[in-house]
Protein backbone atom coordinates (compact mmCIF):
# COMPACT_ATOMS: atom_id res chain seq x y z
CA UNK A 1 0.00 0.00 0.00
CA UNK A 2 1.38 3.19 -1.21
CA UNK A 3 0.01 6.64 -0.54
CA UNK A 4 -0.18 10.27 -2.21
CA UNK A 5 2.34 11.71 -1.48
CA UNK A 6 4.79 8.80 -1.82
CA UNK A 7 3.57 9.40 -5.98
CA UNK A 8 4.14 12.94 -5.68
CA UNK A 9 0.49 13.56 -6.26
CA UNK A 10 0.40 17.22 -4.53
CA UNK A 11 -0.21 18.79 -1.44
CA UNK A 12 -3.61 17.21 -0.22
CA UNK A 13 -4.09 13.54 1.02
CA UNK A 14 -7.37 13.21 -1.01
CA UNK A 15 -8.44 14.11 -4.01
CA UNK A 16 -11.25 16.88 -5.06
CA UNK A 17 -14.70 15.40 -7.15
CA UNK A 18 -17.94 13.60 -6.96
CA UNK A 19 -17.45 9.87 -5.66
CA UNK A 20 -19.56 6.50 -5.08
CA UNK A 21 -20.36 6.53 -1.23
CA UNK A 22 -23.41 4.03 -1.56
CA UNK A 23 -25.73 2.20 -3.99
CA UNK A 24 -29.17 4.09 -3.84
CA UNK A 25 -30.65 1.21 -2.88
CA UNK A 26 -29.42 0.26 0.45
CA UNK A 27 -30.72 3.54 1.90
CA UNK A 28 -33.69 2.38 2.01
CA UNK A 29 -32.74 -0.36 4.39
CA UNK A 30 -32.34 2.56 6.86
CA UNK A 31 -28.82 5.06 8.09
CA UNK A 32 -25.73 3.67 6.98
CA UNK A 33 -22.38 4.44 8.70
CA UNK A 34 -19.66 4.99 6.22
CA UNK A 35 -16.25 5.81 5.68
CA UNK A 36 -14.48 7.16 3.27
CA UNK A 37 -11.44 9.82 2.49
CA UNK A 38 -9.91 9.02 6.07
CA UNK A 39 -13.07 10.04 7.84
CA UNK A 40 -16.44 8.42 9.43
CA UNK A 41 -19.52 9.45 7.81
CA UNK A 42 -23.15 9.46 8.54
CA UNK A 43 -25.06 8.39 5.40
CA UNK A 44 -29.37 8.34 5.46
CA UNK A 45 -31.97 9.34 3.16
CA UNK A 46 -34.26 12.32 4.93
CA UNK A 47 -38.65 12.14 4.55
CA UNK A 48 -37.80 13.66 1.23
CA UNK A 49 -36.49 11.23 -0.38
CA UNK A 50 -32.58 13.14 -0.51
CA UNK A 51 -29.78 11.61 0.33
CA UNK A 52 -27.97 13.28 2.67
CA UNK A 53 -23.71 13.17 4.66
CA UNK A 54 -22.69 13.95 7.40
CA UNK A 55 -19.60 13.84 9.57
CA UNK A 56 -20.39 11.09 11.74
CA UNK A 57 -19.73 12.45 15.27
CA UNK A 58 -22.05 14.56 17.09
CA UNK A 59 -20.29 17.41 18.75
CA UNK A 60 -22.33 16.97 22.18
CA UNK A 61 -20.16 13.64 23.53
CA UNK A 62 -18.99 12.25 20.49
CA UNK A 63 -21.82 9.60 19.75
CA UNK A 64 -22.23 8.65 15.85
CA UNK A 65 -24.64 9.76 14.30
CA UNK A 66 -25.98 6.88 12.42
CA UNK A 67 -23.49 3.63 14.46
CA UNK A 68 -25.89 2.59 17.05
CA UNK A 69 -28.92 0.38 15.83
CA UNK A 70 -30.07 -0.39 19.79
CA UNK A 71 -31.12 2.63 20.98
CA UNK A 72 -34.80 3.30 21.33
CA UNK A 73 -35.00 6.24 19.29
CA UNK A 74 -33.98 4.25 16.56
CA UNK A 75 -35.90 0.79 17.07
CA UNK A 76 -38.81 3.19 17.33
CA UNK A 77 -38.13 4.47 13.84
CA UNK A 78 -38.13 8.11 15.01
CA UNK A 79 -34.46 8.91 14.36
CA UNK A 80 -34.79 10.45 11.06
CA UNK A 81 -37.79 13.86 11.47
CA UNK A 82 -37.65 15.90 7.46
CA UNK A 83 -34.59 15.44 6.01
CA UNK A 84 -33.08 15.71 9.40
CA UNK A 85 -31.42 13.11 12.07
CA UNK A 86 -31.20 12.66 15.70
CA UNK A 87 -28.47 11.35 17.91
CA UNK A 88 -29.05 8.16 19.31
CA UNK A 89 -27.86 8.81 22.22
CA UNK A 90 -29.02 12.31 24.11
CA UNK A 91 -31.63 13.05 20.98
CA UNK A 92 -29.81 16.18 19.35
CA UNK A 93 -30.83 16.49 15.88
CA UNK A 94 -28.78 17.63 12.86
CA UNK A 95 -30.47 19.22 10.07
CA UNK A 96 -29.10 18.54 6.37
CA UNK A 97 -26.87 21.39 6.60
CA UNK A 98 -24.98 19.66 9.26
CA UNK A 99 -26.57 22.50 12.35
CA UNK A 100 -28.42 21.40 15.50
CA UNK A 101 -31.88 22.93 15.30
CA UNK A 102 -33.30 20.76 18.41
CA UNK A 103 -32.19 19.60 22.05
CA UNK A 104 -35.12 17.81 22.96
CA UNK A 105 -34.29 19.01 26.92
CA UNK A 106 -32.89 22.28 26.30
CA UNK A 107 -35.25 25.68 25.60
CA UNK A 108 -32.70 28.17 24.78
CA UNK A 109 -30.67 28.49 21.02
CA UNK A 110 -28.62 25.37 19.43
CA UNK A 111 -25.06 26.10 19.75
CA UNK A 112 -23.76 27.23 16.72
CA UNK A 113 -20.18 25.39 17.67
CA UNK A 114 -21.93 22.10 17.51
CA UNK A 115 -22.42 22.17 13.59
CA UNK A 116 -20.48 19.32 11.70
CA UNK A 117 -19.75 19.33 7.82
CA UNK A 118 -22.41 18.05 5.46
CA UNK A 119 -21.33 17.35 2.27
CA UNK A 120 -23.27 18.13 -1.44
CA UNK A 121 -24.74 14.61 -2.40
CA UNK A 122 -27.07 13.33 -5.41
CA UNK A 123 -28.34 10.25 -6.67
CA UNK A 124 -27.13 9.46 -9.96
CA UNK A 125 -26.17 6.26 -12.29
CA UNK A 126 -27.77 3.81 -9.67
CA UNK A 127 -25.73 5.31 -6.80
CA UNK A 128 -25.37 7.98 -4.29
CA UNK A 129 -22.56 10.36 -5.04
CA UNK A 130 -21.04 12.33 -2.74
CA UNK A 131 -18.99 15.55 -3.87
CA UNK A 132 -15.26 16.09 -1.09
CA UNK A 133 -13.15 18.53 -1.42
CA UNK A 134 -10.08 18.31 1.14
CA UNK A 135 -10.29 22.23 0.96
CA UNK A 136 -14.09 22.71 1.63
CA UNK A 137 -15.30 23.63 -1.99
CA UNK A 138 -18.55 23.72 -3.96
CA UNK A 139 -18.91 21.58 -6.76
CA UNK A 140 -17.11 22.37 -9.63
CA UNK A 141 -19.30 20.51 -12.31
CA UNK A 142 -22.43 18.40 -11.80
CA UNK A 143 -22.88 15.18 -10.94
CA UNK A 144 -21.84 11.95 -13.84
CA UNK A 145 -24.89 10.44 -15.24
CA UNK A 146 -26.50 9.04 -18.44
CA UNK A 147 -30.01 9.68 -20.28
CA UNK A 148 -30.12 6.50 -20.64
CA UNK A 149 -30.54 5.43 -17.21
CA UNK A 150 -33.71 6.89 -17.61
CA UNK A 151 -34.62 5.51 -21.07
CA UNK A 152 -36.93 2.42 -21.53
CA UNK A 153 -34.82 0.95 -24.04
CA UNK A 154 -32.14 0.31 -21.59
CA UNK A 155 -31.73 -2.00 -18.96
CA UNK A 156 -29.53 -1.43 -16.06
CA UNK A 157 -29.88 -3.75 -12.88
CA UNK A 158 -27.94 -3.94 -9.42
CA UNK A 159 -24.39 -2.41 -9.25
CA UNK A 160 -22.02 -4.88 -8.15
CA UNK A 161 -20.26 -4.32 -4.70
CA UNK A 162 -16.72 -5.23 -5.10
CA UNK A 163 -15.49 -4.46 -1.63
CA UNK A 164 -12.33 -2.63 -0.81
CA UNK A 165 -8.82 -3.16 -1.77
CA UNK A 166 -5.59 -1.89 -0.45
CA UNK A 167 -4.29 -0.09 -3.37
CA UNK A 168 -3.86 4.13 -4.34
CA UNK A 169 -6.48 5.00 -6.71
CA UNK A 170 -3.97 6.22 -9.04
CA UNK A 171 -3.09 2.83 -9.99
CA UNK A 172 -6.86 2.40 -11.09
CA UNK A 173 -6.16 5.77 -13.63
CA UNK A 174 -3.32 4.36 -14.87
CA UNK A 175 -5.57 2.04 -16.95
CA UNK A 176 -6.45 4.92 -18.79
CA UNK A 177 -2.96 5.40 -20.80
CA UNK A 178 -1.87 1.51 -20.58
CA UNK A 179 -2.45 0.18 -24.09
CA UNK A 180 -0.25 -2.50 -23.60
CA UNK A 181 -2.17 -4.34 -20.93
CA UNK A 182 -4.93 -4.73 -23.27
CA UNK A 183 -3.84 -8.16 -25.10
CA UNK A 184 -2.15 -9.46 -22.04
CA UNK A 185 -4.88 -9.20 -19.62
CA UNK A 186 -8.06 -8.78 -21.41
CA UNK A 187 -7.78 -10.71 -24.73
CA UNK A 188 -8.67 -7.52 -26.40
CA UNK A 189 -5.08 -6.37 -28.26
CA UNK A 190 -6.06 -2.89 -29.38
CA UNK A 191 -5.29 -1.85 -33.49
CA UNK A 192 -6.20 1.92 -32.58
CA UNK A 193 -5.62 3.88 -29.05
CA UNK A 194 -6.03 7.66 -27.98
CA UNK A 195 -6.58 9.86 -24.92
CA UNK A 196 -7.86 13.02 -24.77
CA UNK A 197 -7.64 15.66 -21.55
CA UNK A 198 -10.68 17.85 -21.18
CA UNK A 199 -9.97 20.24 -17.92
CA UNK A 200 -11.38 17.14 -15.39
CA UNK A 201 -12.32 14.35 -17.79
CA UNK A 202 -9.98 12.20 -19.22
CA UNK A 203 -11.00 10.13 -22.28
CA UNK A 204 -9.71 6.97 -24.24
CA UNK A 205 -10.64 5.88 -27.09
CA UNK A 206 -9.81 2.46 -28.22
CA UNK A 207 -10.63 -0.77 -30.57
CA UNK A 208 -9.59 -4.14 -31.73
CA UNK A 209 -10.84 -7.91 -31.56
CA UNK A 210 -12.03 -9.13 -28.01
CA UNK A 211 -10.91 -12.96 -27.29
CA UNK A 212 -14.34 -12.80 -24.81
CA UNK A 213 -17.03 -11.82 -27.61
CA UNK A 214 -15.85 -14.35 -30.43
CA UNK A 215 -13.51 -12.11 -31.70
CA UNK A 216 -15.95 -9.48 -32.60
CA UNK A 217 -14.22 -5.83 -32.94
CA UNK A 218 -14.91 -3.62 -30.05
CA UNK A 219 -14.92 0.06 -30.19
CA UNK A 220 -15.31 1.81 -26.84
CA UNK A 221 -15.07 5.32 -25.38
CA UNK A 222 -14.30 5.58 -22.02
CA UNK A 223 -14.04 8.86 -19.91
CA UNK A 224 -13.46 9.83 -16.29
CA UNK A 225 -15.48 12.45 -14.94
CA UNK A 226 -13.44 13.61 -12.22
CA UNK A 227 -11.08 11.11 -10.55
CA UNK A 228 -13.47 8.23 -9.31
CA UNK A 229 -16.21 8.06 -11.89
CA UNK A 230 -15.72 5.78 -15.28
CA UNK A 231 -18.49 5.82 -17.98
CA UNK A 232 -17.64 2.98 -20.78
CA UNK A 233 -19.71 3.30 -23.86
CA UNK A 234 -19.03 -0.65 -25.63
CA UNK A 235 -20.05 -1.47 -29.40
CA UNK A 236 -19.79 -4.70 -31.06
CA UNK A 237 -21.47 -6.44 -33.75
CA UNK A 238 -25.18 -5.55 -32.71
CA UNK A 239 -24.87 -4.69 -29.19
CA UNK A 240 -24.00 -1.63 -27.39
CA UNK A 241 -23.79 -1.16 -23.74
CA UNK A 242 -22.41 1.38 -21.05
CA UNK A 243 -19.93 -0.10 -18.25
CA UNK A 244 -19.58 1.82 -15.30
CA UNK A 245 -16.61 1.76 -13.06
CA UNK A 246 -16.39 3.96 -9.83
CA UNK A 247 -13.55 4.05 -6.88
CA UNK A 248 -13.55 6.08 -4.14
CA UNK A 249 -10.56 6.43 -1.78
CA UNK A 250 -11.52 4.69 1.96
CA UNK A 251 -8.04 5.79 3.46
CA UNK A 252 -4.85 7.14 2.15
CA UNK A 253 -4.11 4.12 -0.44
CA UNK A 254 -7.12 1.54 0.06
CA UNK A 255 -10.08 2.09 -2.06
CA UNK A 256 -13.92 0.80 -2.14
CA UNK A 257 -14.72 -0.14 -6.04
CA UNK A 258 -18.29 -0.82 -7.43
CA UNK A 259 -19.55 -2.20 -10.95
CA UNK A 260 -22.01 -2.02 -13.23
CA UNK A 261 -23.64 -1.95 -16.73
CA UNK A 262 -26.29 -0.67 -18.61
CA UNK A 263 -27.38 -2.95 -21.75
CA UNK A 264 -29.60 -1.57 -24.68
CA UNK A 265 -32.57 -3.54 -25.38
CA UNK A 266 -33.72 -4.59 -29.22
CA UNK A 267 -36.87 -3.36 -28.18
CA UNK A 268 -38.73 -0.01 -27.97
CA UNK A 269 -38.76 -0.97 -24.61
CA UNK A 270 -37.06 -3.64 -22.07
CA UNK A 271 -38.69 -7.40 -21.58
CA UNK A 272 -38.24 -9.42 -19.27
CA UNK A 273 -36.02 -11.52 -21.77
CA UNK A 274 -33.60 -8.15 -22.10
CA UNK A 275 -33.14 -8.38 -18.13
CA UNK A 276 -31.98 -11.22 -18.17
CA UNK A 277 -29.72 -10.82 -21.14
CA UNK A 278 -28.40 -7.36 -19.32
CA UNK A 279 -27.03 -9.93 -16.00
CA UNK A 280 -25.70 -11.81 -18.70
CA UNK A 281 -23.76 -8.91 -20.17
CA UNK A 282 -22.69 -7.35 -16.84
CA UNK A 283 -21.46 -10.61 -15.21
CA UNK A 284 -19.41 -10.93 -18.72
CA UNK A 285 -18.19 -7.06 -18.12
CA UNK A 286 -16.83 -7.96 -14.37
CA UNK A 287 -15.01 -10.78 -15.60
CA UNK A 288 -12.92 -8.93 -17.14
CA UNK A 289 -12.67 -6.34 -15.02
CA UNK A 290 -11.87 -8.81 -12.42
CA UNK A 291 -8.81 -9.16 -14.31
CA UNK A 292 -7.33 -5.73 -12.92
CA UNK A 293 -8.71 -6.51 -9.72
CA UNK A 294 -6.51 -9.62 -9.42
CA UNK A 295 -3.36 -7.71 -10.41
CA UNK A 296 -3.83 -4.30 -8.66
CA UNK A 297 -4.10 -7.31 -4.91
CA UNK A 298 -0.97 -9.05 -5.60
CA UNK A 299 1.48 -6.44 -7.09
CA UNK A 300 3.40 -3.50 -5.57
CA UNK A 301 2.88 0.08 -6.07
CA UNK A 302 4.34 1.59 -9.15
CA UNK A 303 5.48 4.97 -7.78
CA UNK A 304 7.94 4.78 -10.83
CA UNK A 305 7.00 3.51 -14.23
CA UNK A 306 9.47 1.86 -16.44
CA UNK A 307 7.86 3.73 -19.20
CA UNK A 308 8.26 2.71 -23.16
CA UNK A 309 7.38 5.18 -25.68
CA UNK A 310 4.78 2.08 -26.82
CA UNK A 311 3.12 1.64 -23.82
CA UNK A 312 0.87 4.86 -23.39
CA UNK A 313 0.72 8.40 -21.96
CA UNK A 314 1.16 7.18 -18.39
CA UNK A 315 2.95 10.75 -17.49
CA UNK A 316 -0.08 12.66 -19.27
CA UNK A 317 -2.50 10.15 -17.39
CA UNK A 318 -0.67 10.93 -13.53
CA UNK A 319 -0.38 14.78 -14.62
CA UNK A 320 -4.11 15.09 -15.14
CA UNK A 321 -4.58 13.24 -11.87
CA UNK A 322 -2.69 15.36 -9.61
CA UNK A 323 -5.19 18.49 -10.41
CA UNK A 324 -7.53 16.69 -7.90
CA UNK A 325 -5.06 16.84 -5.04
CA UNK A 326 -3.59 20.60 -6.16
CA UNK A 327 -4.46 23.48 -4.58
CA UNK A 328 -7.20 24.88 -6.77
CA UNK A 329 -4.75 27.95 -7.73
CA UNK A 330 -2.98 25.04 -9.85
CA UNK A 331 -5.32 23.32 -11.36
CA UNK A 332 -5.70 25.88 -14.38
CA UNK A 333 -1.97 25.79 -15.52
CA UNK A 334 -2.15 21.63 -15.07
CA UNK A 335 -5.43 21.61 -17.63
CA UNK A 336 -3.71 24.53 -20.00
CA UNK A 337 -0.82 21.99 -20.00
CA UNK A 338 -2.58 18.77 -20.65
CA UNK A 339 -5.92 19.68 -22.86
CA UNK A 340 -5.69 17.78 -26.23
CA UNK A 341 -5.72 14.44 -27.53
CA UNK A 342 -2.37 12.41 -27.11
CA UNK A 343 -1.66 9.34 -29.26
CA UNK A 344 0.66 6.55 -28.19
CA UNK A 345 3.73 5.20 -30.77
CA UNK A 346 2.96 2.55 -33.18
CA UNK A 347 -1.15 2.77 -32.86
CA UNK A 348 -3.79 4.92 -34.96
CA UNK A 349 -5.56 7.01 -33.60
CA UNK A 350 -9.66 6.46 -33.35
CA UNK A 351 -9.97 8.69 -36.15
CA UNK A 352 -7.79 7.00 -38.65
CA UNK A 353 -9.40 3.60 -37.39
CA UNK A 354 -12.99 4.93 -38.30
CA UNK A 355 -13.89 5.28 -34.91
CA UNK A 356 -17.33 7.34 -34.77
CA UNK A 357 -15.88 10.21 -32.65
CA UNK A 358 -17.93 9.67 -29.23
CA UNK A 359 -20.95 9.38 -31.33
CA UNK A 360 -23.37 11.85 -29.78
CA UNK A 361 -22.11 11.04 -26.16
CA UNK A 362 -22.79 13.69 -23.92
CA UNK A 363 -19.00 13.68 -21.87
Amino acid sequence: MATAAEYGLGPNEFPRGWFVVAESSELDKGPMAVRFWGRDLALYRGESGKPVMLDAYCAHMGTHLTGATSSMIVKNGEQIEGDSIRCPYHGWRYNDKGDVDDIPYHDGPCPKSASIRSYPVVDSLGAVMAWFDPDGGEPEYDAPTLAEVDDPQWVMGPLDHLGELDIHPQEVLDNMADMAHLGPTHGAPSQYFENEFRDHIYIQRQGGPMQAYGGAFLFTTTWYTGPGILRSKQVWDDSEIYELIFNTPVDDGRIKAWHGVIYKSAHAEATAEDVEIQKGYQAGALEAFAADFNVWATKRPALKIMQLKTDGPFKHGRKWYSQFYAKQESVAAIREELNGKVGTQGMRSAEEAGHAIDGGLAI
